[in-house]
C-alpha cells in the first residue's frame, strides 16, 4: 500500500518507496484558504485593533453625580419616608357653588378649601374676628360668625361692599382683630408639614459566554492587550446596566391603582409591583413646569417669569440647567443679544457650585450667567440628545436642579435636593452588585454543572428622593 505523497519505485525492492516532487504541496497552496487563489489571500492580514467609537462616548449616566445625589445613604425598608415644612401662610378658595351677594355687608354661609385643595374634607374654616382680604381687588372682612366649616363675612372698609363673592375667589389670611374681654381663640393652627414616601425598585440585567467563546481570541484590543472579545461585551453590559439604572431614577413612575396594575403584578410572578417615582415624575407632579419650549426656546422673557415663579418658592441663588441642544443653542443667542446690550450680566464670576472657581465650570462643561440675582449654570445633556433615548423625542427639553444643597434661609440647615439611597443591612448592599456563575467556565463552578458558560449579573435595588420639588424645573415641549 503506497504512503501519500510516494509512488513504487519497480527498479528498487519491494515496499521500497521513493518521494517524486509533483506529489509535494507547495507554500502556497498550504496558505490558501479554501476556494482562494494564489495572491489573494497569502499574506498576513492588515488589521487594525482600534475599536473606533462611531457615536462618540455614548454613556449617559453622571448627572446624579453632578447634582450630589449619589451618596451612601443606606435604607433597611421597601420604602422611603421624608418630611417637608408646607407654607406657613396660605391663601383660600371660596366654595359657594354660585356667587353670593353681600346684604349689608354679610355674605352666609361661605366655605372656604385651602389653595391646593378641591372642597370636600380639605375644607379651611376661619375663625371669627380672622380678618381675610380679596386677592382680587384688596378689600377686606372679618368673620362676624362661624359655625362647622362656614362663616359669614362683614366688611371692614366703612361702607357696605357689595360686590359679588363669586365661587373659588381667593383670599389672604392676614390675621385677626379681637374686641376687648374676649376669650382665646377656640382653635389653635398646626403647622403644615407633609410627608412624602418613594418605594425602592430593583433593576436587574446580566451578560452571558459560552465557553469555547471565553478561550477565543479576536482582532480588537479592548484595552490592556487584551483580546477576548466577550471582555467587551461584558463590559459594555455593565454600562448598559449603569445606564438603564439612571434611566429608571430619572423616568420611573410609581404603579397607579387599576386593572393594570394588577396585571403587572400577574406579571411578576404574582408579587406587587409598586413602581418608583423618578426626577421629572417629581417635578411634574410638584415642580415648576416650564411648556411649550420646543416651538418657543428658552428667552430673556421666559426666564424673567421664571425667575418670578423661582421668589415664590423661596428657591436657591444657583442652579444647573442640563438641556438638549436647541434650548442650550437658544440660550447661547439670549446671551450673546444680552450682553451687546447690557441686558443680562453676560457670564457669571461666581461659580459657588464649583469651589468658586470658572476653569473647574468650563472643565465639566458648564457655561453660567446670572440673572436677578440667580446663577444658572448651563450644560448639554446627552440623554436629550441621544437619537436611542430621550433625543427621540420632543417632549423632554431640559431640566434644572438647585446646585447640590437645599438650604433653609433662616436656621441654615441643608439636605441634598436629590438623594439616591439603596438598600443595604448588615454589611450587604445592593447599591451594585455584580457577581460571576458558570459551569466550571475560567473556574466560576457555582453555577448549573452542565451549562458550558459563564454569567455575569447585574443587580441594583435603589430610591431617588426629590426633595423641595417646588424648587426643581422641567422644561417640556
Amino acid at each position: 500500500m503506497a504512503t501519500l505523497g510516494t509512488t513504487p519505485n519497480i527498479d528498487n525492492a519491494p515496499g521500497r518507496f521513493l518521494a517524486t516532487p509533483d506529489k509535494y504541496a507547495a507554500l502556497n497552496d498550504l496558505i490558501l484558504e479554501s476556494g482562494g487563489s494564489f495572491g489573494d489571500n497569502y499574506a498576513k492580514p492588515e488589521v487594525r485593533d482600534l475599536l473606533i467609537q462611531t457615536y462618540g462616548d455614548q454613556g449617559i449616566s453622571g448627572f446624579l453625580k453632578l447634582t450630589g445625589a449619589v451618596g451612601s445613604i443606606a435604607g433597611s425598608s421597601d420604602q422611603v419616608h421624608w418630611f417637608e415644612a408646607g407654607r406657613r401662610h396660605k391663601t383660600i378658595f371660596a366654595q359657594l357653588g354660585g356667587n353670593v351677594t353681600p346684604s349689608s355687608g354679610v355674605a352666609a354661609s361661605i366655605v372656604f378649601a385651602a389653595k391646593d385643595a378641591s372642597g370636600g374634607a380639605d375644607t379651611f374654616a376661619p375663625q371669627r374676628f380672622d380678618v381675610l382680604m380679596k386677592v382680587a381687588d384688596g378689600h377686606k372682612f372679618m368673620v362676624t360668625a362661624q359655625a362647622s366649616n362656614s362663616c359669614e363675612l362683614s366688611s371692614l372698609e366703612g361702607a357696605t361692599y357689595n360686590t359679588d363673592i363669586a365661587d373659588n375667589d381667593e383670599f389672604i389670611v392676614l390675621g385677626n382683630m379681637y374686641p376687648q374681654g374676649s376669650n382665646q381663640p377656640g382653635r389653635f393652627t398646626e403647622p403644615d408639614v407633609k410627608r412624602y414616601d418613594n418605594t425602592f425598585m430593583i433593576v436587574k440585567d446580566r451578560y452571558q459566554v459560552n465557553g469555547s467563546q471565553a478561550t477565543n481570541m479576536g482582532y480588537i484590543n479592548i484595552g490592556g492587550g487584551d483580546y477576548r472579545w466577550f471582555m467587551y461585551g461584558e463590559q459594555e453590559a455593565r454600562r448598559r446596566f449603569e445606564d438603564k439604572r439612571e434611566l429608571m431614577m430619572i423616568l420611573g413612575e410609581k404603579t397607579a391603582s387599576t386593572a393594570a396594575t394588577t396585571q403587572l403584578a400577574a406579571d411578576a410572578d404574582n408579587s406587587e409591583l409598586a413602581g418608583s417615582q423618578g426626577y421629572f415624575s417629581s417635578i411634574k407632579q410638584r415642580g415648576i413646569n416650564v411648556t411649550g419650549a420646543n416651538t418657543s426656546p428658552l428667552s430673556l422673557a421666559t426666564f424673567d417669569d421664571l425667575i418670578i415663579e423661582l421668589d415664590k418658592q423661596g428657591a436657591p441663588a444657583e442652579y444647573a440647567m442640563y438641556l438638549n441642544r436647541k434650548q442650550d443653542l437658544a440660550i447661547d443667542d439670549m446671551l450673546a443679544a444680552g450682553i451687546a446690550t447690557q441686558v443680562t450680566a453676560g457670564l457669571s464670576g461666581q461659580f459657588g457650585a464649583f469651589q468658586n472657581d470658572a476653569d473647574l465650570a468650563v472643565q465639566l462643561g458648564f457655561k453660567s450667567f446670572t440673572r436677578g440675582g440667580y446663577t444658572f449654570h448651563k450644560h448639554d445633556y446627552k440623554l436629550l440628545n441621544d437619537p436611542t433615548l430621550l433625543g427621540a423625542t420632543t417632549e423632554f427639553q431640559g431640566v434644572m436642579c438647585p446646585m447640590t444643597k437645599v438650604v433653609d434661609a433662616r436656621s441654615g440647615q441643608s439636605a441634598p435636593a436629590l438623594e439616591m439611597m439603596h438598600k443595604a443591612a448588615n454589611g450587604y448592599s445592593r447599591e451594585m452588585e455584580h457577581w460571576v456563575t458558570g459551569g466550571g467556565v475560567m473556574g466560576h463552578t457555582n453555577g448549573d454543572v452542565g451549562n458550558d458558560s459563564m454569567t455575569f449579573h447585574y443587580r441594583s435595588e435603589i430610591a431617588l428622593i426629590t426633595r423641595a420639588a417646588n424648587q426643581h424645573v422641567l422644561i417640556t415641549e
